[in-house]
């Protein structure tokens, strides 16, 4: 049977909460900057997407990703379960999703959901979500990305090489998504994107 997006209901006003995306190259700090916005504004709650990727030791099963095999990423696929995937721009074959279920488990509790995703995936939940609201997280130049990737040692140096060269492609990006915020000072960043998630959260309930 094939998934369809979210129904309208889920909120006391009839509306659907609103879903927010916060996305940008890696190395940005659109993971910090997810967490602590998710302790700032704790109505938000994360949808968790399934990866075909390797789990980093800090990550946890079913808490920033649902860890699934190929075969099983395949089946999910073909039941179209999915509202966004996209093949990582790194790693043979490595690819990334976010399950229908999981917007409808958030929204049908009547909370706004937040999302952190590749670009691709991002500008796919703006065509697919009416009124999603997509942040595009950026550092301030290329070296300052450059060391934050150097600094966290979880790439190859050819690994380090491709996330450079996506990051340029993706930072020509930057003007199709709803807001961007540059990630110069990790507290200012986060007072921006609290503003800005608070001021859409007020609007969708007017």
């Amino acid at each position: 049977m094939s998934a369809s997006a979210p129904s309208s209901s889920g909120s006391s006003t009839g509306k659907r909460p609103p879903v927010f995306v916060i996305t940008g190259t890696s190395g940005e700090g659109k993971s910090t900057l997810a967490r602590l916005l998710l302790e700032r504004v704790p109505e938000l709650a994360l949808a968790i997407s399934a990866t075909t990727r390797a789990r980093r030791p800090e990550e946890q099963e079913d808490r920033e990703y649902y860890f699934w095999p190929d075969e099983k990423f395949d089946r999910k696929l073909a039941e179209d379960a999915f509202l966004e995937y996209v093949r990582l721009p790194w790693g043979e074959g490595r690819r990334s999703g976010t399950l229908w279920s999981e917007i409808e488990r958030i929204t049908g509790s009547g909370r706004p959901v937040l999302l952190e995703l590749e670009t691709g995936g991002a500008l796919a939940v703006r065509d697919r979500v009416p009124g999603s609201v997509t942040i595009f997280i950026t550092a301030p130049n290329r070296e300052e990305l450059e060391r934050r990737l150097r600094a966290r040692g979880t790439e190859s140096e050819g690994e380090i090489e491709e996330r450079l060269a996506q990051a340029l492609e993706q930072s020509k990006l930057a003007d199709e998504f709803s807001y961007t915020v540059v990630n110069d000072q990790l507290e200012r960043a986060i007072d921006e994107l609290e503003v800005i998630v608070k001021r859409e959260i007020a609007t969708a309930r007017a």
